[in-house]
C-alpha cells in the first residue's frame, strides 16, 4: 500500500521511525517534506521553522494535497502535544480532510482525540489503529 504520513511536525522523529518501520512490512511511505530534517534537531522548540512563509514558499499544503492523491491512504500520527493527548492540528486537519474527499483509506495511529473538532473527525470514518502497525492490512 502507498500511505502518506501526516502529523505535526513535532513528531518528526516518530515519523521517520513510522516510515522505516512500515518500508519493513513492505508498503511505500512518504512523509511531509522536510521532516528528515527537523528530525535531526536537537529541540521540539525548533518547529518556528513550519511557519506560515515556509508553508507559503514551499507551496507545502497544496504539494502535499498533491501527495495524497497519489496514494491510497493516510496514516496520522496522533501523539500527546502541549498537555493534549492524541493531538491533531489544523493542518493535519485539513490533510485528513483532503483524504476523506478523495476517499482515500484513513487510518489515525492512536484514538481520536478531545477537541471541538472530534465530530468532524469521527464523521470521517478514521480507523484506529491503537498502535499496530498490522492493522493496516
Amino acid at each position: 500500500m502507498k500511505i502518506a504520513v501526516c502529523s505535526s511536525m513535532t513528531f518528526s522523529p516518530e515519523m521517520v521511525e513510522l516510515k522505516k518501520r512500515l518500508t519493513e512490512l513492505g508498503h511505500e511511505v512518504t512523509l511531509p517534506e522536510f521532516t528528515e530534517h527537523y528530525a535531526t534537531l536537537n529541540s521540539r522548540d525548533n518547529m518556528h521553522l513550519e511557519s506560515a512563509h515556509n508553508k507559503v514558499s514551499y507551496d507545502l499544503i497544496q504539494g502535499y494535497f498533491d501527495v495524497i492523491k497519489e496514494h491510497d491512504g493516510v496514516l496520522i500520527y496522533n501523539g500527546s502535544k502541549g498537555g493534549i493527548d492524541n493531538y491533531i492540528g489544523g493542518n493535519t486537519f485539513l490533510e485528513m480532510g483532503f483524504a476523506h474527499i478523495l476517499n482515500k483509506k484513513l487510518f489515525l495511529y492512536n484514538p481520536i482525540p478531545n477537541l471541538n473538532y472530534k465530530d468532524e473527525i469521527e464523521a470521517m470514518k478514521p480507523k484506529v489503529l491503537n498502535g499496530d502497525l498490522t492493522k493496516l492490512f
